[in-house]
């Protein structure tokens, strides 16, 4: 029998009592129960296990990420109200190279590309060996490369591979 995670379905709990505004012991023990009893039936849906190699390295990619945020959500602004100064704003497709090939990492760059403004992950790969991207304003197609792979997949791939 598998090992069950605790942090998941006390996670699931946690929000059943957001959700329902309520903190009696019928809602704590019902939010248990589902969340236990969630994580239990769903266990063996899930075909890989998540292995975190460097754990530590996850904090840096969480504030890179974050000053990559706030950044893109400026540069979009500006894009939306017209600040370009004249520049032409180019968007389009990239294919951007992989080597990552853990599920689990590959859906952390999926959130990562996703919650920054501006791109959008539009398709991938079935061999996972090619990302591709929707940028807003695309003028370097090797900066947004060499952006991705070194920022983003390295600290991955030293977390999950």
């Amino acid at each position: 029998m598998k090992r069950i995670p605790v942090l998941l379905p006390l996670g699931l709990a946690v929000l059943w009592l957001v959700l329902t505004e309520s903190l009696s012991w019928g809602n704590v023990a019902l939010g248990l129960v589902l969340g236990f009893g969630m994580v239990l039936s769903f266990q063996n849906l899930r075909p890989v296990t998540p292995r975190f190699r460097r754990v530590h390295v996850g904090f840096g990619l969480l504030f890179k990420v974050l000053v990559d945020i706030v950044k893109s959500n400026i540069a979009v602004g500006r894009i939306v109200l017209g600040l370009t100064h004249g520049r032409e704003v180019r968007s389009g497709f990239l294919d951007i190279p992989l080597d990552m090939r853990d599920p689990h990492g590959l859906a952390v760059l999926a959130m990562i590309v996703t919650a920054t403004p501006g791109t959008v992950w539009s398709g991938l790969a079935d061999d996972s060996s090619m990302l591709r991207l929707h940028i807003l304003d695309l003028q370097d197609p090797e900066a947004w490369i060499r952006t991705i792979k070194q920022r983003y997949e390295r600290p991955l791939l030293e977390i999950f591979e």
